[in-house]
């Protein structure tokens, strides 16, 4: 008897490591992907016309996304899948690869778009394509609707 209590204990000690470990790295990246919006927040104003074109905060922009990008792509381990309120659907595990992708090209792009954007012209231009390009067409994808 006291064999069986053992090993339930450990059992649920054991079970309690792992969903404390998936709600970490939930956490983790919902962190990552609200950053990102954060980041977005000032430039998408100066887009609109509600906020001086600001380079510097296009640019810190720029490396936040850069940054993140470069980190989400081990956020997705399969204990993961749910949990934490999570907003990723099923399908990002079964297009890892895909997600992977896509994270090096929004990492890529926005590296890029560093040197491109010298000006509020060049904004103007890069910019929506840079957001459009990457963060719509993954939340179309892999994101649960709102």
């Amino acid at each position: 008897m006291l064999r069986i209590l053992s090993v339930a204990a450990l059992l649920a000690v054991g079970a309690t490591a792992l969903a404390a470990q998936n709600l970490d790295v939930i956490k983790a990246r919902k962190e990552v992907l609200k950053g990102f919006g954060a980041a977005a927040k000032d430039p998408g104003a100066m887009l609109k016309g509600e906020a001086k074109f600001d380079i510097g905060k296009v640019q810190a922009a720029l490396r936040t996304f850069q940054a993140g990008a470069a980190k989400l792509p081990d956020m997705f381990p399969d204990n993961s899948k749910t949990g934490g309120e999570t907003e990723a659907l099923p399908v990002i595990w079964e297009k890892k690869q895909d997600v992977v992708d896509r994270f090096k090209k929004l990492a890529s792009e926005s590296k890029a778009a560093e040197a491109k954007i010298t000006d509020e012209i060049a904004f103007q231009d890069v910019w929506p394509k840079l957001l459009g390009d990457n963060c719509s067409g993954c939340h179309k994808i892999y994101r649960k609707p709102k």
